[in-house]
């Protein structure tokens, strides 16, 4: 049975699946959202003693899709990262609003601007936890890729205000509300920016250095020193080592562990404040079908962590 926490104490979940891939090259990410939920992950959750919505999106995302998308301000299909995720950003915060824990399922990480975007326009004094190999913190000038995956954390911390595509986002994210654990692979953009604004960040070497444990008490000091804040866990399986979670777009080695990126989601959940969590970058059409069924149990493993679910 689920415990009451402060936040949530509906135990309902609304499951937004967001099957998109237009803010990076790879095909397949699109896949993961419904990978997970035909894995069972909708009745898991429910065996833990939620109530489950599911809201999968495969058709608005189609139709949101424009004739012509052009690069703009070196930014790669901007108008259709720009119309999915303002729609889908709308949804979270009406389902957030409803006092519902919204876990939203990738899709790239650029529904970041999603996922952030609604649940901080609910919980404004919400913290952001984003776990991840890569800090997406890139502006539309300092990238090399133009791929939007990169730069979400850039246009919600009012990084990058001039894109005509992204008017719509809001700089809703202090950078005393966000913390990072598991980079690896940095631009040298994004260390000068985090270093610059002060950001916290644990790389793999604080990991390694600290412990996760450590590392996570370490990071709700930061950002959430009395635990009383909402909390928004932001979860990129390319954190994780690859021989962890391989099918994703952009795995680096040397990444979390099995039990480090699951207890993250159990010692976060354990909060009670809690109130929103994404699983993003799973996908199904890299490596092999046992390499894509390893990556999506992990998916769903730490969705169930996040939703409560323990050891014992």
């Amino acid at each position: 049975m689920v415990k009451s926490t402060p936040l949530i104490k509906s135990r309902q979940v609304s499951i937004i699946g967001v099957p998109f891939n237009g803010g990076q090259p790879q095909k397949g990410v699109e896949k993961g959202p419904l990978r997970l939920v035909d894995s069972g992950l909708a009745e898991q959750l429910q065996e833990l003693g939620w109530e489950v919505a599911h809201e999968s999106n495969e058709n608005i995302i189609n139709e949101l899709q424009p004739s012509s998308d052009p690069d703009v301000m070196g930014l790669k299909q901007p108008k259709f990262v720009s119309a999915v995720t303002q729609n889908v950003a709308h949804q979270i915060h009406e389902r957030a609003k409803q006092g519902k824990f919204v876990l939203t399922l990738g899709g790239d990480h650029s529904v970041a601007l999603a996922t952030v975007s609604g649940v901080f326009g609910v919980y404004p004094d919400a913290c952001l936890i984003w776990v991840d190999a890569h800090a997406d913190i890139n502006t539309p000038e300092a990238t090399e890729s133009g791929n939007i995956h990169g730069c979400p954390l850039s246009f919600l911390m009012g990084l990058s205000t001039d894109h005509p595509d992204f008017q719509w986002v809001k700089p809703i994210l202090k950078a005393n509300r966000l913390v990072y654990i598991g980079l690896r692979d940095l631009d040298a953009f994004e260390k000068k920016t985090i270093k610059s604004l002060g950001i916290q960040a644990f790389t793999m070497h604080h990991v390694d250095k600290y412990g996760i444990g450590k590392v996570v008490d370490m990071a709700l000091d930061h950002v959430n020193p009395n635990r009383e804040l909402p909390i928004h866990l932001s979860f990129d399986v390319d954190a994780l080592d690859p021989s962890v979670a391989p099918s994703t777009g952009t795995p680096v080695r040397g990444g979390l562990t099995f039990r480090e990126g699951h207890y993250i989601c159990e010692a976060i959940a354990e909060t009670g404040l809690l109130v929103a969590a994404d699983i993003m970058e799973v996908n199904p059409a890299l490596e092999d079908e046992v390499a894509v069924a390893q990556t999506i149990q992990v998916g769903c493993s730490l969705a169930r962590c996040c939703l409560g679910e323990t050891l014992l």
